[in-house]
């Protein structure tokens, strides 16, 4: 069975129009309706193209990171979107947790453990060993009174809690607080209910 050649749906052509209904003048040609709209796929200045689009990148990125630091919605990314997760992240900002110290702190026992050896001895590296379990020990339990009272939080203000948000809330308890993204938008000991 042959084919009918189907040619594609064109669009109408407008027509100016006066205010009385009359038109203004003759419809315009479709050839001279396309040749008006068409952009070459190439820049003839190349060198002014990639200046133009340095510079829109660049705004782009300043835009995004003002609204990193003013929590603005709608320059965060995907994963930081969303009523709960603001939340989320005015509650872990809000608390003090040792979780936050967890990796300077860590830092400091593996530079004391590996570089001052010698100093302290065999029985020293022990107690020191012992010292960062018991310091990993305390970070979780930390970590899991946040979780718990985060959930209880969430659930008190929007009756369920999302996916993922319990984590997101207590993983950016784990982060020092000058380098948490977006930037805080409360201060320490601020109450629940007054974000």
């Amino acid at each position: 069975m042959k084919k009918r050649n189907e040619s594609p749906v064109q669009p109408q052509e407008t027509q100016e129009v006066r205010s009385d209904g009359a038109k203004k003048g003759p419809t315009p040609r479709r050839k001279d309706q396309v040749a008006a709209r068409q952009r070459p796929l190439v820049p003839a200045d190349r060198s002014q193209a990639k200046e133009l689009d340095r510079k829109r990148r660049q705004e782009e990125a300043a835009k995004v990171r003002i609204g990193m630091q003013t929590g603005d919605e709608r320059y965060l990314m995907a994963r930081d979107r969303g009523p709960q997760k603001r939340f989320a992240r005015n509650f872990a900002d809000a608390r003090t947790c040792l979780a936050e110290f967890f990796f300077p702190i860590i830092i400091l026992f593996f530079i004391v453990s590996i570089g001052f050896s010698p100093l302290i001895g065999a029985q020293g590296q022990i107690y020191t060993t012992f010292i960062m379990y018991a310091v990993l020990l305390i970070v979780i339990l930390d970590m899991a009174v946040t979780w718990f009272s985060l959930k209880r939080a969430l659930v008190a203000r929007f009756g369920e809690v999302e996916r993922g948000v319990l984590w997101y809330g207590t993983f950016r308890t784990m982060q020092l607080r000058f380098m948490r993204q977006p930037k805080q938008q409360v201060k320490r000991g601020t109450k629940p209910e007054d974000f």
